[in-house]
Protein backbone atom coordinates (compact mmCIF):
# COMPACT_ATOMS: atom_id res chain seq x y z
CA UNK A 1 0.00 0.00 0.00
CA UNK A 2 1.09 3.65 -0.71
CA UNK A 3 2.07 5.25 2.06
CA UNK A 4 0.21 8.10 3.59
CA UNK A 5 1.12 11.32 2.36
CA UNK A 6 0.74 14.80 4.20
CA UNK A 7 -1.89 16.16 1.57
CA UNK A 8 -4.23 12.98 2.23
CA UNK A 9 -3.87 13.19 5.99
CA UNK A 10 -4.63 16.51 5.73
CA UNK A 11 -8.12 15.73 4.17
CA UNK A 12 -8.07 13.14 6.75
CA UNK A 13 -7.95 16.02 9.41
CA UNK A 14 -10.96 17.86 7.62
CA UNK A 15 -12.57 14.78 7.77
CA UNK A 16 -12.31 14.45 11.54
CA UNK A 17 -12.82 18.19 12.02
CA UNK A 18 -9.86 18.57 14.51
CA UNK A 19 -6.41 18.45 14.00
CA UNK A 20 -4.44 20.03 16.66
CA UNK A 21 -4.20 20.34 20.70
CA UNK A 22 -6.96 22.38 20.89
CA UNK A 23 -10.68 20.15 20.20
CA UNK A 24 -13.46 22.18 20.54
CA UNK A 25 -16.82 20.75 21.15
CA UNK A 26 -18.54 21.55 18.01
CA UNK A 27 -22.23 21.39 16.61
CA UNK A 28 -23.95 18.51 15.30
CA UNK A 29 -24.63 14.88 16.00
CA UNK A 30 -21.85 13.14 18.15
CA UNK A 31 -19.92 10.45 16.37
CA UNK A 32 -19.59 6.71 17.14
CA UNK A 33 -16.55 4.48 17.70
CA UNK A 34 -15.87 1.21 17.73
CA UNK A 35 -12.71 0.42 19.59
CA UNK A 36 -11.30 -3.44 18.43
CA UNK A 37 -8.39 -5.31 20.37
CA UNK A 38 -6.61 -7.78 18.57
CA UNK A 39 -5.20 -10.35 21.52
CA UNK A 40 -2.26 -11.48 20.15
CA UNK A 41 0.76 -14.02 21.69
CA UNK A 42 3.13 -13.70 19.18
CA UNK A 43 5.57 -11.25 17.31
CA UNK A 44 4.02 -13.18 13.70
CA UNK A 45 0.32 -12.37 14.76
CA UNK A 46 0.85 -8.85 15.73
CA UNK A 47 2.63 -8.16 11.76
CA UNK A 48 -0.50 -10.26 10.21
CA UNK A 49 -3.01 -8.37 12.09
CA UNK A 50 -1.37 -4.58 11.26
CA UNK A 51 -0.56 -5.74 7.98
CA UNK A 52 -4.51 -6.78 7.33
CA UNK A 53 -5.25 -3.38 8.68
CA UNK A 54 -2.64 -1.61 6.47
CA UNK A 55 -2.96 -3.61 3.39
CA UNK A 56 -6.92 -4.91 3.46
CA UNK A 57 -8.73 -3.19 6.22
CA UNK A 58 -8.05 0.97 6.23
CA UNK A 59 -7.93 1.18 2.74
CA UNK A 60 -11.50 -0.71 2.62
CA UNK A 61 -12.97 1.57 5.34
CA UNK A 62 -11.55 4.66 3.54
CA UNK A 63 -13.30 3.88 0.53
CA UNK A 64 -16.73 3.91 2.44
CA UNK A 65 -15.65 7.64 3.68
CA UNK A 66 -14.99 6.22 7.04
CA UNK A 67 -11.86 7.98 8.21
CA UNK A 68 -8.96 8.42 9.94
CA UNK A 69 -9.00 4.79 11.10
CA UNK A 70 -6.18 4.60 14.15
CA UNK A 71 -3.89 1.70 14.73
CA UNK A 72 -2.23 1.38 17.94
CA UNK A 73 0.14 -1.41 19.46
CA UNK A 74 1.96 -1.36 23.32
CA UNK A 75 4.25 1.13 23.97
CA UNK A 76 6.72 -1.62 24.97
CA UNK A 77 7.37 -4.68 22.60
CA UNK A 78 6.37 -8.27 23.96
CA UNK A 79 4.82 -11.29 22.61
CA UNK A 80 1.49 -10.51 23.83
CA UNK A 81 0.95 -6.44 22.40
CA UNK A 82 -2.22 -5.94 21.58
CA UNK A 83 -3.28 -4.22 18.00
CA UNK A 84 -5.75 -1.53 19.20
CA UNK A 85 -7.82 -0.24 16.70
CA UNK A 86 -10.23 2.97 16.29
CA UNK A 87 -12.93 3.49 14.14
CA UNK A 88 -15.11 6.13 13.77
CA UNK A 89 -18.58 6.43 12.29
CA UNK A 90 -21.10 9.27 11.87
CA UNK A 91 -24.13 7.55 12.20
CA UNK A 92 -24.35 3.95 14.21
CA UNK A 93 -25.68 2.35 11.24
CA UNK A 94 -22.47 2.97 9.69
CA UNK A 95 -21.06 0.61 11.89
CA UNK A 96 -24.16 -2.12 11.49
CA UNK A 97 -23.55 -1.54 7.49
CA UNK A 98 -19.80 -2.48 7.49
CA UNK A 99 -19.95 -6.52 7.11
CA UNK A 100 -22.05 -6.50 4.18
CA UNK A 101 -19.82 -3.82 2.82
CA UNK A 102 -16.55 -5.58 2.97
CA UNK A 103 -18.41 -8.90 1.61
CA UNK A 104 -19.20 -6.53 -1.42
CA UNK A 105 -16.17 -4.60 -2.39
CA UNK A 106 -13.37 -7.04 -3.99
CA UNK A 107 -10.62 -5.46 -3.65
CA UNK A 108 -10.66 -5.81 0.01
CA UNK A 109 -11.56 -9.62 -0.88
CA UNK A 110 -8.77 -10.05 -2.33
CA UNK A 111 -6.67 -8.12 -0.14
CA UNK A 112 -7.91 -9.69 2.52
CA UNK A 113 -7.83 -12.90 1.18
CA UNK A 114 -4.55 -14.43 2.73
CA UNK A 115 -5.21 -13.15 6.68
CA UNK A 116 -9.19 -14.78 6.14
CA UNK A 117 -7.49 -18.08 5.25
CA UNK A 118 -5.53 -18.47 8.39
CA UNK A 119 -6.03 -22.35 9.46
CA UNK A 120 -6.62 -23.36 13.02
CA UNK A 121 -3.31 -24.62 14.01
CA UNK A 122 -1.62 -20.93 13.04
CA UNK A 123 -4.62 -18.51 13.96
CA UNK A 124 -3.89 -14.75 13.20
CA UNK A 125 -4.58 -13.43 16.66
CA UNK A 126 -5.66 -15.15 20.01
CA UNK A 127 -9.41 -13.14 20.19
CA UNK A 128 -10.52 -9.56 19.41
CA UNK A 129 -12.68 -8.16 21.93
CA UNK A 130 -14.92 -4.77 20.53
CA UNK A 131 -16.80 -2.14 22.08
CA UNK A 132 -19.19 0.40 20.71
CA UNK A 133 -18.93 4.28 21.83
CA UNK A 134 -20.40 7.12 21.25
CA UNK A 135 -18.43 10.47 21.54
CA UNK A 136 -19.19 13.16 24.78
CA UNK A 137 -21.04 16.44 23.58
CA UNK A 138 -17.87 18.04 24.86
CA UNK A 139 -15.88 16.52 22.00
CA UNK A 140 -18.12 15.31 19.37
CA UNK A 141 -15.34 14.09 16.83
CA UNK A 142 -12.15 12.68 17.23
CA UNK A 143 -8.91 14.85 16.74
CA UNK A 144 -5.62 14.29 14.83
CA UNK A 145 -2.75 14.88 17.25
CA UNK A 146 -0.34 17.53 15.22
CA UNK A 147 2.07 14.40 14.61
CA UNK A 148 -0.43 12.95 12.61
CA UNK A 149 0.93 14.11 8.86
CA UNK A 150 4.84 13.00 9.24
CA UNK A 151 4.11 10.08 11.69
CA UNK A 152 6.40 11.46 13.98
CA UNK A 153 7.01 9.21 16.96
CA UNK A 154 4.14 10.02 19.56
CA UNK A 155 2.26 8.73 22.34
CA UNK A 156 -1.20 7.39 23.22
CA UNK A 157 -2.66 7.19 26.45
CA UNK A 158 -5.86 5.01 26.54
CA UNK A 159 -7.89 5.38 29.41
CA UNK A 160 -10.95 3.45 30.68
CA UNK A 161 -12.94 4.71 33.95
CA UNK A 162 -15.64 2.23 35.40
CA UNK A 163 -18.36 3.83 37.75
CA UNK A 164 -20.00 1.76 40.39
CA UNK A 165 -23.30 3.04 38.56
CA UNK A 166 -25.00 3.64 35.43
CA UNK A 167 -25.68 7.31 36.96
CA UNK A 168 -22.29 7.89 38.30
CA UNK A 169 -20.97 7.08 34.75
CA UNK A 170 -23.02 9.40 33.18
CA UNK A 171 -22.33 11.94 36.01
CA UNK A 172 -18.56 11.57 35.31
CA UNK A 173 -19.02 11.96 31.41
CA UNK A 174 -20.37 15.13 32.58
CA UNK A 175 -17.72 16.23 34.70
CA UNK A 176 -15.47 16.22 31.69
CA UNK A 177 -18.11 18.00 29.45
CA UNK A 178 -17.75 20.61 32.13
CA UNK A 179 -14.27 21.57 32.46
CA UNK A 180 -12.01 18.33 32.33
CA UNK A 181 -11.72 18.12 28.38
CA UNK A 182 -10.78 21.78 27.67
CA UNK A 183 -8.63 21.70 30.58
CA UNK A 184 -6.91 18.93 28.97
CA UNK A 185 -6.77 20.31 25.29
CA UNK A 186 -5.07 23.85 27.44
CA UNK A 187 -2.64 22.26 29.44
CA UNK A 188 -1.41 20.03 26.10
CA UNK A 189 -2.69 16.60 26.77
CA UNK A 190 -3.65 16.19 22.88
CA UNK A 191 -6.95 14.56 23.26
CA UNK A 192 -7.61 12.04 20.71
CA UNK A 193 -11.39 11.00 21.53
CA UNK A 194 -13.45 10.94 24.16
CA UNK A 195 -16.28 7.92 24.48
CA UNK A 196 -18.81 6.34 26.79
CA UNK A 197 -19.72 2.90 26.43
CA UNK A 198 -22.77 1.46 24.69
CA UNK A 199 -21.81 -2.11 24.46
CA UNK A 200 -18.58 -3.90 25.63
CA UNK A 201 -17.03 -5.09 28.77
CA UNK A 202 -16.95 -3.52 32.55
CA UNK A 203 -20.42 -1.57 31.93
CA UNK A 204 -20.87 1.20 32.73
CA UNK A 205 -17.31 2.80 31.76
CA UNK A 206 -16.06 5.36 29.57
CA UNK A 207 -12.58 5.61 27.21
CA UNK A 208 -10.66 8.18 26.60
CA UNK A 209 -7.49 8.98 24.79
CA UNK A 210 -4.67 11.20 25.11
CA UNK A 211 -1.35 11.70 23.66
CA UNK A 212 1.99 13.63 23.94
CA UNK A 213 5.54 13.75 22.38
CA UNK A 214 6.71 11.62 24.77
CA UNK A 215 6.70 9.86 28.29
CA UNK A 216 8.73 12.73 29.63
CA UNK A 217 6.63 15.64 28.25
CA UNK A 218 3.40 13.81 28.94
CA UNK A 219 3.97 13.47 32.29
CA UNK A 220 4.38 17.13 32.50
CA UNK A 221 1.50 17.88 30.62
CA UNK A 222 -0.32 15.60 33.41
CA UNK A 223 1.48 17.59 36.65
CA UNK A 224 -0.09 20.33 35.06
CA UNK A 225 -3.53 19.40 34.64
CA UNK A 226 -3.15 17.95 38.34
CA UNK A 227 -2.05 21.39 39.96
CA UNK A 228 -4.91 23.60 37.73
CA UNK A 229 -7.49 25.30 40.20
CA UNK A 230 -9.89 24.45 37.10
CA UNK A 231 -9.42 20.86 38.05
CA UNK A 232 -9.16 21.20 42.11
CA UNK A 233 -12.77 22.97 41.63
CA UNK A 234 -13.95 19.67 39.62
CA UNK A 235 -12.62 17.34 42.15
CA UNK A 236 -13.96 18.74 45.25
CA UNK A 237 -17.58 19.85 43.91
CA UNK A 238 -19.79 17.81 45.77
CA UNK A 239 -22.00 17.24 42.75
CA UNK A 240 -19.25 15.01 41.16
CA UNK A 241 -18.25 12.84 44.04
CA UNK A 242 -17.62 9.29 43.92
CA UNK A 243 -18.11 8.72 40.64
CA UNK A 244 -15.05 6.50 39.17
CA UNK A 245 -14.42 3.62 41.03
CA UNK A 246 -11.42 2.01 38.65
CA UNK A 247 -9.12 3.31 36.20
CA UNK A 248 -6.79 1.32 33.82
CA UNK A 249 -4.68 2.99 31.78
CA UNK A 250 -2.56 1.52 28.67
CA UNK A 251 0.06 3.06 26.69
CA UNK A 252 0.22 2.70 23.24
CA UNK A 253 2.17 3.61 19.89
CA UNK A 254 0.59 4.23 16.11
CA UNK A 255 1.67 1.05 14.03
CA UNK A 256 2.46 1.60 10.25
CA UNK A 257 -0.94 1.04 9.37
CA UNK A 258 -2.29 4.02 11.42
CA UNK A 259 -3.90 7.39 10.48
CA UNK A 260 -3.85 9.12 13.88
Amino acid sequence: MKRTTAAALAALAALAGIHSCGPKAGSGRPQYYELRTYFTSSERQQNLVNEYWQNAGVPAYNRMGIAPIGVFTDLKDSAASRIVVLIPFDKPDGYAAVPARLAADSVYRKASAAFMAVPKSEPAFERIESTLLVAFDGMKRLALPPSAAEKKPWIFELRNYWSHSESKGINKVEMFNNGEIDLMADVGLCPVFFGRVLVGPQMPNMVYMVSGENMEEHGKHWKGFGESPVWKKLLNDPQYADNVSNIIAVFLKRTSASQI
